[in-house]
């Protein structure tokens, strides 16, 4: 098995069709847990964001949903073989999940492919493309998981992340942070950190550049990701 070692946990992925990507990594390291008790990983694939979460605020009490059985068993995996095997995995989609006290944070690397073109590998299909939740059902789900202070944090290319930002405020919700992160300084805006809740509040606007121009991870990137990354001082 080839997997991904952190500084405090391992990542094995050969099972899943959504490997550990910088995505994963910069909503794990960025996603806002203050003063939170309890989270919602939706689509938890590997479990990294779980893990990385766990991570940052140990007390957390974290559930994890992933629909893909092969994703769920390696999800079990990899909280298993981690410091931190209370985290619970549930094998089922996010429209039948239900929980008996709602979430004070709700995390999500959906999928976010819409109307392209797919390959013949039906568990990256699921994975990578919105057929099987779309944006309105992923904000359904935060709506019914969640109490009035709770926060939903998620990554998307910046495409999509527009579209989302205009349906999430047509649903009630207010965008409190949002940090566009580009791959070097001379490339585009590639990808949109988010985070939303019921409270209006003026959104707290920022950039992330992840390499300098030479190929080294920025400053910003560094500070971000150091706790993870086995070779970031």
């Amino acid at each position: 098995m080839s997997g991904f070692a952190f500084k405090q946990f391992k990542v094995e992925h050969d099972l899943c069709a959504m490997k550990v990507s910088t995505d994963g990594i910069l909503l794990g390291a960025w996603a806002n847990l203050a003063g939170a008790n309890s989270l919602l990983d939706i689509g938890t694939g590997t479990g990294l964001l779980a893990l990385m979460c766990k991570q940052r605020r140990p007390a957390l009490s974290i559930t994890a949903v992933e629909i893909d059985e092969n994703a769920y068993n390696q999800a079990l995996q990899n909280v298993a073989n981690s410091p931190w095997p209370n985290i619970a995995i549930k094998h089922q989609t996010i429209q039948s999940f239900n929980s008996d006290a709602p979430f004070d944070v709700i995390i999500s690397n959906p999928p976010y492919f819409n109307h392209s073109l797919k390959g013949n590998n039906a568990a990256r299909n699921t994975a990578r493309h919105t057929d099987g939740l779309s944006f309105e059902e992923l904000i359904n789900a935060f709506k019914r998981l969640s109490h009035s202070q709770s926060r939903f944090s998620l990554i998307l290319p910046n495409t999509e992340a527009l579209v989302f930002i205009e349906l999430a405020t047509q649903k009630g919700l207010y965008l409190n942070a949002h940090c566009q992160v580009k791959a070097t300084p001379s490339k585009p805006i590639s990808r949109s950190l988010m985070t939303f809740s019921y409270l209006e509040s003026q959104t707290d606007n920022s950039t992330l550049c992840i390499r300098e121009l030479n190929n080294n991870y920025t400053t910003d990137y560094i500070t971000l990701c150091k706790a993870f990354y086995l070779k970031m001082a």
